[in-house]
């Protein structure tokens, strides 16, 4: 076959973008954004908080080795997963809301893939200029001055990821503590592994891959379009406005064009590469720097700032028409957007009351099934239960156990005195075997299946819990 015949290839080798550094509002709140965000991120770790002898004093803390997750005041248990499930809803449906309203907001201003991408290029900025002195260095040859500023910038990058990673990593242990092992050598190889695995992705996704991720990696882009309507506010550019686009020259027939001068500035500024006169794309995260530049170019030039700005599809067919743009709020409050901030509402209410209405103490009940039944000398029937008992509280707690039944049942704990009481550690679980006895001739000895109640009393402050579970007699052969 000759090359003439071959298929055109449809690879297209990727085109670096080096984003020109944008003063303006939006660009100012995107600063703002990322100095909030990573300064949680980063302290986050290293708020006290005391909670007393028994348990760990850091304010958020995944306690891997116990189960636990602690948040300040709340104590999340293994068997509240529910409260994270809650927290996942409640953020799907936030995105959901954010999105059918403002568009991409959450990946223009908070995603932590930009606000990375953005120190990066910060940091870019710095050691090896703006727009066109980076442009420059990529395309020149390599030499000892190209060489330095790149290796530079590869070990700054590399500091941050490696901030990034060592931030991470002490949410899953006490910050100062983990932090000492770290520096001398002693702490645990888990964590040294984690570090290194996040610096990595770190500088991969936030230097070097950036808006690849956003286009390739992210689902969010695809999804986007079923939250969006004509009456979401997003970016666009002002077509009916900024055409037919050209140079501003005397006696050139300038009267004739447009307000866009075709300076490409909006396209010089986007972290995505694209441009925005285009149209709606899926690259677009609309972040808002194209705004800053277009309307200072405006400004410069004595037009109208907003030929690129947040505006709704809506307000585009009523702008070509001559007519007013639908008041914000019609945007905002409409039944979709309604509707997701009810659910939202819904589940956040529904996760506090089931805060405050949860016991600090439990139990789970597992009846041992080999065998199911045990006949004494007697002509007693027994039992026998695996009970975990679960004390939240910060202190020990003597815990009552007792059943409670139509039928005559009695309980004994394996290896007590005969009063039934439990010392459970302070928030711990405890696990102890219980025996229960249905006296010889009894409905539940003789009869299948018993159903009864467990209860748990704690006796400190007589709070109470229960498990319903069965008692199983001779009938249930």
């Amino acid at each position: 076959m000759s090359t003439s015949d071959q298929p055109p290839s449809l690879y297209a080798a990727r085109e670096p973008v080096f984003p020109r550094k944008v003063k303006g509002k939006f660009r100012s709140m995107k600063w703002i954004i990322m100095a909030v965000t990573l300064g949680i991120y980063y302290l986050t770790p290293w708020i006290r908080w005391d909670r007393g002898p028994e348990l760990p004093d850091q304010a958020v803390l995944i306690d891997m080795a116990n189960r636990r997750f602690f948040f300040f005041w709340i104590e999340i248990w293994p068997h509240e997963f529910y409260f994270i499930a809650g927290l996942l809803i409640m953020a799907g449906l936030g995105l959901f809301l954010f999105t059918s309203a403002l568009g991409r907001v959450w990946c223009g201003y908070t995603c932590p893939q930009t606000v990375w991408t953005d120190l990066f290029v910060l940091t870019e900025r710095w050691i090896e200029g703006d727009r066109n002195a980076r442009v420059r260095l990529w395309k020149q040859k390599w030499d000892a001055r190209k060489a330095r500023l790149r290796l530079t910038k590869y070990a700054i990058w590399a500091l941050i990821g490696l901030a990034t990673g060592g931030a991470w990593i002490f949410y899953f242990a006490d910050a100062p503590t983990l932090a000492q092992g770290l520096l001398t050598g002693t702490a645990h190889p888990v964590a040294y592994t984690t570090m290194f695995i996040l610096t990595a992705t770190t500088v991969f996704m936030g230097g070097i891959a950036r808006e690849q991720v956003c286009i390739y990696a992210c689902p969010w882009p695809r999804i986007q379009a079923a939250m969006i309507d004509e009456d979401t506010i997003t970016i666009g550019y002002r077509e009916w406005r900024g055409e037919p686009r050209g140079k501003h020259r005397k006696g050139d027939g300038s009267e004739n064009l447009g307000d866009c001068i075709d300076c490409m500035a909006c396209v010089n500024v986007c972290p995505m590469g694209i441009d925005i006169r285009d149209g709606q794309q899926l690259e677009c995260i609309t972040c808002g720097l194209c705004i800053d530049a277009c309307d200072d170019v405006m400004t410069r030039i004595g037009k109208p700032r907003g030929l690129i700005d947040y505006f709704a599809l809506k307000d585009e067919a009523a702008e070509r028409a001559g007519g007013a743009p639908v008041p914000l709020w019609k945007h905002i409050f409409r039944p979709r957007t309604i509707l997701y901030t009810a659910l939202w509402s819904a589940v956040g209410v529904a996760l506090i009351v089931a805060l405050f209405i949860r016991s600090d103490i439990d139990l789970t009940v597992a009846p041992v099934r080999n065998p199911i039944y045990i006949p004494l000398s007697d002509g007693t029937i027994r039992n026998v239960y695996e009970v975990r008992l679960r004390n939240m509280h910060g202190e020990e707690r003597p815990f009552l156990l007792t059943a409670d039944s139509a039928a005559a049942l009695s309980l004994e704990i394996e290896g007590d005195d005969g009063d039934r009481t439990v010392a459970v550690p302070a928030d711990s679980t405890e696990l102890v075997r219980v025996y229960v006895h249905a006296a010889p001739g009894s409905e539940a000895a003789t009869g299948d299946r018993t159903e009864f109640r467990l209860w748990v009393e704690d006796m400190t402050n007589n709070e109470r819990a229960f498990e319903d579970t069965h008692f199983n007699g001779m009938g249930s052969n």
